[in-house]
């Protein structure tokens, strides 16, 4: 006759307080982790869309391929720089995790396209370094260069994607700036090289403005 097994101890059960206090916690979890990331600045995509369209218009009096691209990588890192500043104070403001739950989440979506944007822009241009070098020519006119042609269009369709990635944990205006982003990134690339710079006005400038106008009065700041 075999014995019976022995019974396990059973914990003794937690006083009530803690066990309230664990069940409260799980829950801030769950609802960090599901809700929408409320923090994107409204009036800081009215600015930058404002230090968008002052780079176009700087843009477009530039001659060579590498002059035009000093005054987009300048706007790309003032836009980084105001997003990323305009982000964590309303984020402060509103008492949102912004590197927890839906945040973190935002930020990992538009992280990808970010870094892919930078390779790209990357390669387009050493495909032009390397061209002048092979032809010996002192530079390269923004127009006949594959920078002027390819990067407005790649640049407004990664920024879109990464934008619609990220805008699925935020709120409904989010993901549609990223698809109307890609929409004029694809006209961008189909139209004449000499409109490149009138597109980036519209997409970054433009769009970010009227999209960052309706977070403001919707979702507040």
């Amino acid at each position: 006759m075999r014995d019976r097994p022995a019974l396990r101890p059973h914990a003794a059960p937690a006083p009530p307080d803690v066990a309230a206090r664990a069940s409260l916690r799980y829950i801030r979890e769950t609802m960090a982790r599901t809700a929408a990331f409320t923090a994107v600045p409204g009036w800081g995509g009215v600015l930058m869309g404002t230090t968008a369209l002052v780079a176009a218009a700087l843009a477009a009096q530039q001659e060579t391929a590498l002059a035009w691209l000093r005054v987009w990588g300048t706007e790309a890192l003032v836009g980084f720089a105001l997003g990323l500043a305009t982000t964590w104070r309303k984020a402060q403001a509103g008492g949102v995790p912004m590197l927890s739950g839906a945040g973190r989440k935002f930020l990992l979506g538009l992280f990808p396209a970010l870094a892919t944007g930078v390779v790209l822009t990357l390669a387009v241009y050493g495909f032009d370094a390397g061209a002048v070098q092979d032809a010996a020519v002192p530079r390269v006119p923004v127009e006949a260069s594959a920078t002027g042609q390819l990067l407005p269009g790649l640049w407004l369709l990664v920024y879109g994607a990464g934008v619609v990635a990220a805008g699925a944990f935020s709120v409904r205006p989010v993901p549609l700036m990223g698809a109307a982003l890609m929409a004029t990134g694809a006209l961008a690339l189909l139209a004449p090289a000499a409109w490149g710079d009138a597109f980036l006005a519209f997409g970054f400038g433009g769009l970010q403005m009227a999209f960052g106008v309706w977070i403001a009065r919707s979702h507040g700041g």
